[in-house]
């Protein structure tokens, strides 16, 4: 933990007595600290984050709360650090798959104001514009996929912003009008974790958006299993053609990991967006 997010963190939380890192991720510093009551806390940390990026991301954790999954209590936030509750995690069975998709759908069920959110936030340390719009095909395209195109380096984007162009002329690709849904954001397999064999969520980047999203993010790096889409629909029934809308949904992850790390994932963007338009 560097010396400025320990001395912010004393500040509001007292004595540290000891730090151990842990695993969190490749963005920040992540480690188990020990305070001067014994209390312990996860605490993440970066040396120059972007503004305002540990605020938003303990204010989508409170919003989640309100779901009936479990989501780690935001201790305290700074400039430079979150501090969460301590969980001694674990591994899944097959009833916690399930407990994911019922919760999953729950949560989705609470819903949002709109399509986006009253605050800006970020996905990973990629700025999320959430200005609302009055549709999600509109979103989703000026939202979340063309300033994501607008950030590739080395490439003309020329044709990729033609395909967003495309893809706009084409609404039935997004299938039958829905409710704004209350989203995690970023629901890959590595921001699941599991306590007592219970899914927690975490690092979330919360919005307003389509439930599909977040089955279409767990289903790109590591794929959903029957029973938790059988829990998902007990709650909330999907549509009966959602699995043809998922790489559509994709688009978004492909495209920051394009802007993160650029190579293949640029080139997998380019294929998905012309299978979609074509």
């Amino acid at each position: 933990m560097n010396a400025r997010s320990r001395a912010e963190l004393q500040t509001v939380l007292g004595k540290i007595v000891r730090t151990e890192p842990v695993a969190g991720g490749d963005i920040n510093e992540a480690r188990r600290v020990e305070l001067a009551d014994r209390t312990l806390v996860f605490v993440k940390s970066h040396s120059a984050p972007p503004p305002g990026m540990y605020a938003a991301e303990a204010a989508g954790l409170a919003w989640l709360r309100e779901g009936t999954l479990r989501v780690p209590r935001v201790i305290a936030v700074g400039d430079t650090f979150l501090a969460l509750e301590w969980l001694e995690l674990g591994q899944r069975d097959r009833h916690s798959e399930e407990k994911l998709g019922r919760g999953l759908a729950q949560l989705h069920a609470l819903g949002a104001p709109t399509f986006g959110l009253d605050r800006s936030n970020y996905l990973a340390t990629i700025p999320q514009d959430n200005m609302p719009e009055a549709d999600f095909a509109t979103f989703y395209i000026e939202r979340r996929l063309r300033p994501l195109i607008a950030q590739l380096r080395r490439i003309d984007v020329t044709d990729l912003d033609a395909g967003l162009d495309a893809l706009a002329r084409r609404p039935e690709r997004f299938g039958p009008p829905e409710r704004p849904a209350r989203l995690h954001g970023d629901l890959w397999w590595g921001n699941v974790a599991f306590c007592d064999r219970a899914p927690v969520l975490i690092d979330p980047a919360v919005y307003g958006g389509h439930r599909e999203i977040d089955l279409a993010m767990l289903m790109l790096f590591g794929g959903v299993s029957e029973l938790l889409v059988g829990a998902y629909s007990e709650v909330w029934p999907l549509a009966p053609d959602w699995r043809s809308r998922v790489q559509l949904w994709q688009l978004y992850p492909v495209a920051a990991h394009a802007v993160l790390f650029g190579g293949g994932y640029t080139r997998q963007l380019s294929r998905m967006l012309s299978e979609l338009t074509s």
